[in-house]
């Protein structure tokens, strides 16, 4: 969250003319539900067992970027379907600078509102010690506050 995997994800996409895939609106959309009610509706076990049938789908598709959730990578063998299908890169962005984006962010997201700034650091760590594991599985891994669009671009035309 806030690492900027949609905004670089779609400038990626435009500029090696593909498509862009948000994968929670992907399933939003496939399921005519927002994940919050997916989530009041069936739980977390239920969205997870949606959301890995929708990456498993767009993992199928051709020339597209995909950003997933914060979650997906963490349940099932997700990670592996990701590096087996595509170009898997995680945004390792520092504690403090996901801190400040998300305090000043405009889009108001659930699990951190209302959480002061330093509410909003110890859960950003927690959720890292937590997820660090299955990110660090990425084939590709970005280090830093403010990775460049044109950082990933050469990485992708390098490796690809």
């Amino acid at each position: 969250m806030g690492c900027g995997k949609s905004t670089l994800g779609r400038a990626l996409a435009s500029e090696l003319k593909m498509t862009f895939i948000d994968l929670d609106s992907f399933l939003e959309e496939k399921y005519f539900r927002t994940i919050p009610q997916i989530f009041a509706e069936e739980g977390e076990d239920g969205f997870r067992r949606k959301e890995r049938k929708v990456l498993e789908e767009v993992a199928t598709f051709d020339d597209v970027i995909i950003a997933t959730g914060g979650g997906a990578p963490c349940f099932f063998d997700n990670m592996d379907l990701m590096n087996d299908s595509g170009f898997c890169i995680f945004l390792d962005i520092g504690t403090n600078a996901l801190v400040n984006r998300l305090i000043h962010a405009k889009t108001e997201r659930p699990l951190i509102k209302g959480k002061s700034p330093e509410e909003l650091h110890g859960f950003i760590e927690g959720m890292m010690v937590n997820r660090r594991p299955f990110y660090e599985k990425a084939r590709y891994i970005l280090r830093g506050n403010e990775i460049l669009t044109d950082q990933v671009v050469k990485l992708v035309k390098d490796n690809h």
